[in-house]
């Protein structure tokens, strides 16, 4: 029976597929395990196969796409409204086509090798500085314990521990000392480790035109340029600015009901640590504009003045995903406006 459409539910293990025919029908439910799903795909004509974006579902559809299928990957949250009867995996696979056939549901870009190796980079340095933070705050937490007192900061913290473990007089048993001894010693090997991903968002910063574009706008640095530019690619998956914008979350959320029109905070849609990064850059950007006489200084000091402090960063922070999506997209530099 020659196929249209084959939803696929991954997993680890075990996967899941409906087949719909020409009339956009499911004909059959099969089940794979890991070894024999490549295999089944390759002897199948090539027809259009649907996943979840989820865990290893870019891995799949680069396979899929090279035994010459076309791939399309959905937005696991949309999916989930085509759902119909008991959740199980067969149904979860048969929701998945029926979302792809309806037509209306976007989906997401297949990511490239070296976007999901930048994607990496940025997961695991963000877990070495959430682990670092962590270390810190339980040894200003334990020492508190005793009446010594660290100073809010991390780099306030690097220099009071070895000035309190140096301390014969401050009351800290060995026993205590040894333990903060050694979680200190966990902390530099961190410290070590975290400077050598510093390195490479420098030479990231040098080497790479993305990031070196997107150095010009104000609010952008090394970090969260190179953050933006591995969640955005080419841009080539959104068809105007704005729905760049509108996908990291920083438009209003919309409830209209009855012609009456509210609009409330941001949806947050999106990955929250990009949406954050490009947050504190533009925060910094309006914390700095008092007194600046150029046009983006201008227009943030009259938003702040009209709608305050936050607001204004937020505003801001969809005008630089937007100036970014125009940069990364069509290959043109920055160019700021006059002064007022």
């Amino acid at each position: 029976m020659k196929l249209k459409t084959l939803a696929i539910d991954l997993a680890k293990n075990t996967f899941y597929l409906v087949g719909f025919d020409l009339d956009n029908q499911p004909v059959w439910r099969k089940k794979q395990s890991r070894r024999q799903l490549e295999i089944f795909i390759a002897k199948q004509e090539p027809h259009l196969i649907v996943m979840e974006a989820c865990a290893s579902a870019h891995h799949w559809a680069r396979r899929f796409s090279q035994l010459g299928h076309q791939v399309k990957l959905l937005p696991p949250q949309h999916v989930k409204a085509y759902l119909r009867g008991q959740k199980n995996d067969y149904n979860d696979a048969q929701a998945i086509g029926e979302a792809s056939l309806h037509g209306v549901t976007r989906s997401v870009p297949v990511k490239t090798v070296e976007q999901q190796d930048k994607q990496a980079f940025h997961r695991i340095r963000r877990q070495l500085m959430g682990e670092q933070t962590r270390i810190i705050n339980q040894l200003r937490g334990l020492l508190g314990e005793y009446g010594i007192i660290i100073d809010t900061g991390i780099h306030q913290a690097n220099k009071a521990i070895p000035l309190i473990l140096e301390d014969a007089e401050n009351g800290l048993t060995p026993k205590l000392r040894e333990l903060v001894y050694r979680q200190y010693q966990r902390y530099l090997v961190l410290r070590e480790e975290l400077a050598w991903y510093e390195q490479q968002l420098e030479q990231v910063a040098k080497t790479d035109p993305d990031v070196k574009r997107l150095q010009d706008v104000p609010g952008f640095g090394p970090v969260n340029a190179n953050v933006l530019c591995s969640w955005l690619g080419d841009g080539t998956q959104f068809s105007r600015a704005r729905d760049a914008s509108a996908a990291l979350g920083v438009v209003p959320r919309q409830h209209t009901t009855g012609g009456h029109d509210r609009l409330y905070g941001i949806t947050k849609r999106g990955d929250s640590y990009v949406r954050s990064m490009v947050v504190h850059g533009a925060r910094a950007v309006v914390s700095r504009a008092k007194g600046k006489t150029d046009a983006l200084s201008h227009w943030i000091n009259q938003l702040v003045a009209r709608r305050g402090f936050n607001k204004a960063a937020i505003a801001l922070t969809n005008k630089m995903i937007r100036i970014a999506w125009v940069l990364v997209t069509r290959g043109e530099r920055y160019k700021p406006a006059l002064s007022m």
